[in-house]
């Protein structure tokens, strides 16, 4: 028998009690006062809810706001209740948005698409390949493909990838190589993984909309049944049935009324996208969240990563450490994270070590380019306007000059690029690098972190006081903050260290398995890609460095020997 768990007997509760079909009608703060009663407190303090699309959330003690966060289950906890007049509407459940399918955060690298979706997809794919260009005019997708592919082919493509919770392709997988014939360039990525842009609705809107316009509506509904068609055919893989039962829901109806687009058209491709989502019941609003609230949607894959890390020891540590490679020199982040997690990314941030995605370009000569300063604590809420990260870093301010505080980055490789895997080398201060194959791709067992899960601090001795973030010099009874020297400022040859212990070890703890690790990559993957759609940041074509230090433990498996 399991034993009894206060996080899951809430949980059970509250999802039997909004169950109740007499739910929905309870006015708004009689619903509060049912979840305010069940809310938990751990020995620390924490104060957690079970709310809105059935998840939970974690009270913030700085400025008393609620945040997406999955609870430590194995933690002591007692009921203490929590007023109810102050908890926001937004995390008080309605009901519909307890039926939302979870889906999979497995990208697909590692688990392979299943051989019968990937035949029925080819199959899709070769009663279009014929059809002239002239029957099917492009205008979205035609950074991908070439001139004279049907707009049917990018229907199916655009389908594909805007259904997937995470498209980080294995660079063998079928479901992408059946699509190389009518790419205009190779796919981002190298041999190993295809790190694949998620593309927006608005993508696939412009297919029909452009054709009803032009007075085309057979062809327009030809499109619109593609992807459905296409659809449908991914709702059998998890990692694709959220999105795909959206999408078929949205499109539909156009098959059914062939002219029911067409005013919207008239006007512009954003009142036809607009029409489409507004066709969406509330119980499958959170597979669109990227659409309609970005924000939302970013918290909620931060949620998927800090959850598929829960076999580790620290999971808000091992998060932090991918939330790391995102891109932010306005310092924002911060403002989305809960205290724990806050903490664990501060101390990366002492440390040098966050917005590592900005510094993929080297300076003239190979001189790798700098970190940017430690981020502005911000307590307000987080601005969320769309923002353009430079194509590269040079540490300074946003006007060229340092930053309060910003400390230089040292000159010796340091800060070498992120996607090269390298790792550092325990009393020298410089960087292993993993054996790697053409165009600088890992092989199959090369390592990009150290393998150990120490926590011992090279040329110190020193070791972790386990939950601190903090180390134990031994005789000297002091503690030394990870990553620093004597006046808190990275020292050289320490700040990989500690980044790789977090990102790969999380504390000691590796992915016990391939489902498990290919779980963690799908949402640091989606995380990247939540906060490109928040804030402009660019995404890596060669992906994220803590991702991609996921795939040697994939990629040498063959595919075929799971079931």
């Amino acid at each position: 028998m399991r034993p009894w768990n206060a996080f899951t007997a809430i949980e059970a509760d509250v999802r039997a009690t909004v169950a109740d079909p007499r739910w929905q009608g309870l006015p708004v703060p009689v619903r509060a006062r049912v979840i305010a009663a069940r809310a938990l407190v751990t020995p620390e303090g924490d104060r957690w809810l079970f709310g809105a699309h059935a998840r939970w959330y974690l009270h913030d003690p700085a400025d008393g706001r609620w945040h997406l966060s999955p609870p430590p289950r194995g933690a002591l906890t007692r009921n203490a209740g929590h007023p109810a007049a102050v908890l926001p509407a937004r995390v008080i459940p309605r009901g519909p948005d307890f039926a939302a399918e979870p889906g999979s955060t497995q990208a697909f690298v590692g688990p392979d698409v299943p051989h019968a979706l990937t035949d029925r997809i080819r199959l899709l794919l070769r009663g279009e390949e014929r059809r002239s260009e002239r029957d099917y005019p492009m205008s979205a997708f035609d950074e991908i493909f070439a001139r004279d592919v049907p707009s049917t082919v990018a229907a199916i493509w655009g389908t594909i990838m805007w259904c997937a919770y995470a498209p980080a392709f294995d660079g063998n997988e079928r479901l992408i190589t059946a699509f190389g014939e009518y790419l205009r360039r190779p796919l981002p990525g190298d041999e190993w993984v295809r790190w694949l842009p998620a593309p927006p609705l608005l993508d696939l809107v412009t297919l029909v909309s452009e054709r009803l316009r032009a007075g085309h509506s057979r062809a327009a509904l030809r499109l619109a049944a593609m992807m459905a068609d296409t659809a449908q055919i991914l709702l059998s893989d998890p990692r694709f049935r959220p999105r795909a039962l959206a999408l078929l829901t949205m499109v539909e109806p156009t098959l059914r009324q062939p002219h029911l687009d067409d005013r919207a058209a008239l006007r512009d491709d954003h009142t036809v996208r607009q029409a489409w989502l507004d066709r969406l019941p509330e119980r499958l609003g959170r597979a669109v969240l990227v659409e309609t609230d970005p924000e939302a949607h970013f918290r909620h894959t931060v949620y998927d990563l800090v959850e598929a890390l829960d076999f580790t020891t620290e999971p808000a540590r091992a998060a932090a450490a991918f939330l790391a490679d995102l891109s932010d020199s306005r310092g924002l982040l911060p403002g989305y994270l809960d205290h724990r997690l806050r903490r664990a990314y501060d101390e990366l941030a002492r440390a040098g070590l966050t917005s590592t995605s900005a510094a993929e370009t080297t300076q003239p000569e190979g001189f790798p380019t700098q970190t940017p300063p430690p981020y502005p604590w911000r307590s307000d809420p987080p601005e969320t306007g769309a923002y353009a990260v430079p194509s590269s870093w040079t540490g300074a301010g946003d006007r060229g000059a340092p930053g309060p505080g910003a400390s230089a980055a040292p000159r010796t490789g340091a800060h070498a690029m992120p996607e090269t895997g390298a790792h550092a080398v325990p009393g020298t201060g410089a960087y292993a690098m993993p054996r790697t194959g053409p165009h600088g791709a890992r092989q199959p067992g090369a390592s990009g972190a150290p393998e150990t899960g120490a926590h011992a601090i090279p040329e110190t001795g020193a070791h972790a006081v386990p939950g601190t973030g903090t180390y134990s010099a031994p005789g000297t009874g002091a503690h030394v903050t990870p990553g620093t020297g004597a006046h808190g400022v990275p020292g050289p040859g320490r700040a990989a260290s500690v980044r790789e212990e977090a990102r790969v070890s999380g504390s000691g703890v590796e992915p016990p398995d391939r489902a498990a690790a290919a779980a963690v990559l799908g949402a640091a993957y989606a995380v990247g890609l939540a906060w490109g759609r928040l804030t402009g940041a660019r995404v890596p074509e060669r992906g994220f460095a803590g991702a991609a230090a996921l795939v040697h433990r994939l990629i040498p498996e063959r595919d075929d020997m799971h079931s």
